[in-house]
Parts: C-alpha cells; sequence; structure tokens
C-alpha cells in the first residue's frame, strides 16, 4: 500500500473519530475504538490481527494508567471531603495579605490540582474567591483567574494528573522527568497567565459576586496547612528521588546496593501514591472522625470519573497500538523526520489542532501522544526530551479552550459571564498557558539534556 493511500486512511480515521465526537456527540471512548478498528481493516490488517492489536493496546496501556489514575483519584477525594483545599486556599491567602492574594491563589490552585481534578478543585474554591472578591469590592476575574491558572497548570503538566500520566505512558516517558519539567515550566506560565493576566483581564471586565452568595463554614476544623502539603508533596518527593537515584545509579555504577533498591521501589508511582493515599486516608479522614464507611463511600465515589479517564486512555491506547502494527506508524516516521520541525514543535502542534478541533484536552492529549509515539522512536531520545515531548503535549492540548469544551461553560456559569466574557477571559487564558509553555519547552529542548 503507497504513502499516500496510507495517508489518507489516516487523514479518514481521525475525521471519522472527529465526526462521531462532534457531530453524533458520541463518548470518545467508543468512537476511539471505532475509528482503530476503521483504521487497521481499511490498511488491510486482517480481522484476528485488529481483535488482537485491541487487546493489546489496551492491556499494555492501562496495565499502568488504571493503577495510579486509581489511587490518585481516591487520594483527591480524600483532600477535598477533609478541606484540605480550602485549607490550603485560606492560609496562603492569609500569609500573602489582600495585595499578594492573586499569587496566593496561583499557588493554592497549583498544589491542589496535583491530587485534584481541575473542576472539582474550582467547585471547592470559588467560595473563597467570592468572599475576596465581596470584601475588596474587585471584579471576580481579580482572583479567578490566577486560581484557574494554577489548577489548569497543574491538571495538564504535572503527574500523578491523568493528562501527563497517560501520555508518558504512551510514549513511554519516565514520570520523574515529567514531574520535575513540569515543575519548571509550569511555575512561570502560572505567574503569567494567572497574576499577570488576571490582573490586566480583571481591570478591564467587572464580574460582580453572585446576590445569592453565602458561605458558612467552619475554618477551624479544616487540616493544616502543613499537613495538606506534607500529604500532597509526598508522592511526588519519592518519584522524584526514585528517577535522580536511578540516574546516579547507572552514571556512577552501584545498581544493586540495597538502598537504590529501597528507593526505586518506594519511589515507583504504584507504590508512591498508595503510602501517600493511606496517609491521607488516616490523618485527614480516620483522624479527623471519618467512620470506615464513610471513607468507603467517599473511595466509591472518586473512582466514577476516573474510571472513565481509564477508559478513554485505554482506547487511546489500542488506537497507538493500530497504528504501530499496522505499518502506519513507520510511515507517519518517516514523514514527519523529513519535516524541519523538532519533535516538541511538532507534538505541540498536533495537540493543538485536535484540541481546538474536538474541545476534549484528554482526547487530544492522547490522540497526538498515538500519533507521536511512533515519531519518537526514531529520534532516540533522551529521557529528559521525552519528558519534555509529554509536555508539549500537554501545552498545545490547553489551547483555545472554546464553546466545544466543558471547561469553557463551567467556568461561565460559576462566575456568572457572558460567552463573549468568558472568551475574553478563560479562553485567553487557556491559549497563554499553552503558547507560553509551549515556547518554554521548545527553549529547554536545545539544551544539551
Amino acid at each position: 500500500m503507497n504513502d499516500c493511500l496510507l495517508v489518507g486512511i489516516l487523514a479518514a480515521s481521525i475525521v471519522l473519530l472527529l465526526f462521531m465526537v462532534l457531530r453524533l456527540k458520541m463518548q470518545a471512548f467508543i468512537a476511539l475504538l471505532i475509528a482503530s478498528v476503521f483504521l487497521g481493516l481499511a490498511t488491510g490488517m486482517e480481522p484476528s490481527s485488529v481483535i488482537k492489536s485491541i487487546t493489546e493496546g489496551m492491556g499494555s496501556t492501562l496495565g499502568f494508567v488504571a493503577t495510579v489514575v486509581g489511587i490518585g483519584a481516591i487520594f483527591g477525594q480524600m483532600l477535598e471531603s477533609s478541606g484540605g483545599a480550602e485549607s490550603l486556599a485560606r492560609y496562603l491567602t492569609g500569609r500573602f495579605g489582600r495585595e499578594r492574594a492573586p499569587y496566593a491563589l496561583a499557588l493554592t490552585g497549583f498544589i491542589v490540582a496535583i491530587p485534584v481534578f481541575l473542576d472539582v478543585g474550582f467547585i471547592i474554591l470559588v467560595p473563597v474567591i467570592y468572599a475576596m472578591a465581596r470584601d475588596t469590592r474587585k471584579s471576580l476575574l481579580y482572583y479567578a483567574i490566577p486560581l484557574l491558572a494554577g489548577l489548569a497548570v497543574t491538571h495538564a503538566f504535572i503527574p500523578p494528573t491523568p493528562g501527563p500520566i497517560a501520555v508518558a505512558e504512551l510514549i513511554g516517558a519516565d514520570l520523574g522527568w515529567v514531574i520535575l519539567f513540569g515543575v519548571l515550566v509550569g511555575i512561570p506560565v502560572t505567574l503569567l497567565a494567572g497574576p499577570v493576566f488576571g490582573r490586566f483581564i480583571g481591570k478591564r471586565i467587572f464580574v460582580p459576586v453572585p446576590d445569592n452568595f453565602e458561605h458558612a463554614g467552619n475554618i477551624h476544623s479544616l487540616p493544616s496547612f502543613r499537613q495538606v502539603v506534607s500529604i500532597i508533596a509526598i508522592p511526588l518527593v519519592l518519584i522524584l528521588a526514585n528517577t535522580v537515584t536511578g540516574v546516579a545509579a547507572k552514571t556512577y555504577h552501584f545498581e544493586d546496593v540495597l538502598w537504590v533498591k529501597i528507593v526505586e521501589f518506594v519511589g515507583h508511582p504504584f507504590i508512591a501514591l498508595i503510602i501517600a493515599t493511606l496517609l491521607a486516608i488516616y490523618f485527614m479522614g480516620l483522624k479527623r472522625g471519618f467512620t470506615r464507611e464513610t471513607i468507603l463511600q467517599l473511595s466509591t465515589k472518586a473512582l466514577a470519573p476516573a474510571g472513565l479517564i481509564i477508559l478513554v486512555t485505554g482506547a487511546g491506547g489500542v488506537f497507538k497500538q493500530m497504528l504501530i502494527d499496522s505499518g502506519m506508524g513507520v510511515m507517519i516516521a518517516e514523514k514527519m523526520t523529513g519535516i524541519a520541525l523538532p519533535p516538541v514543535l511538532l507534538a505541540w502542534l498536533l495537540a493543538a489542532v485536535i484540541r481546538v478541533t474536538q474541545g476534549s484536552a484528554t482526547v487530544a492529549m492522547i490522540t497526538s501522544a498515538g500519533l507521536m509515539a511512533p515519531v519518537l522512536e526514531l529520534f532516540s531520545l533522551s529521557e529528559p526530551h521525552k519528558a519534555l515531548v509529554v509536555i508539549a503535549i500537554a501545552a498545545g492540548a490547553t489551547i483555545l479552550s472554546h464553546v466545544n469544551d466543558s471547561g469553557f461553560w463551567l467556568v461561565g456559569k460559576y462566575l456568572g459571564m457572558s460567552e463573549k466574557q468568558t472568551l475574553q477571559s478563560w479562553t485567553v487564558m487557556e491559549t497563554v498557558i499553552a503558547v507560553t509553555g509551549g515556547s518554554i519547552v521548545l527553549l529547554l529542548s536545545c539544551l544539551p539534556v
């Protein structure tokens, strides 16, 4: 089969995917599976081979992703239900003071989104935003944009959030490097898209606090700031320690030392998240009066949204596997290596196009990662550069959130904005994150790492 026909089949499979998601309003999980089956059969694969690719793609991807996302969801639920997110916000805004409150909120969002989904974190912390805007008589956007920027950046860039976890697994990147670069890129991006842009847009669009706002809560019953930050930091520190130790052990040839093996074990994402989750259940659940039945109910509740993300990620793994088994992956890799663009820029552009077209950042990240996976094998990238590709995909998949993205409507609804105001604030903020993040990644990729 010639290359032109293969390109046509690939384009048709992507168009089919977009048609099912956008026009037919089909769930991304089943749409990705149908597009994968179409791609396999259209390229001449035997039906039995198509079934085998589905099994292998789903199994190889979910073996890692399902475990991490599932444990992480329970971890985040404990932080949410115990009041840990609100504790962070109140402590930081108190320490930073009223004038620097936007920076405190950006930092709050940046920390909270590590274990908690963006939409959940935003809904939990909206009352804090309302209270601050009411007291200072400033536009809601002055405080909301910094919080949203912190939430959005971490949600896209830093594991164990589902997006970067899925992309890292699909392209074979080390999570320790992804966390490191996610933080390095994420901090300046958050500052620019959050407090800086928030101050700018807050002066130009006045969004009042809703008339029916009431927030009654006993702030003395919240967990302490130190406790919340310590528990959130545990999995990140353990995973990073594993990566740093692994690099040092390979460089200086002491891989067989016992303490290295211990660090490798506890620093694996599975074990690191299990440790953090157990500590969260004990200190933020049982020690605060939660019954075992309540914790069981909260854990079960947390797995509902996690299940959807896991299945969509698995379907993305099927799409990637079908590209490889059909021979399409080799053709894509050869064509893309002939394009005079760095891998991080190719990854960013792919994710950005898919994001703008169909709206879902998760689908954009997973689809573009599947397309990039066979390409990266020909580039022989180092582990740090693979991690930069993950961040590039995450940044591209953040761009230009508009009416086909559920986040657009969530933010507009909770802040009481019109569609025009949401485009001027939330959409521009997301685009600042995408462009700034992509630019920093491109610069870092030029370094000899």
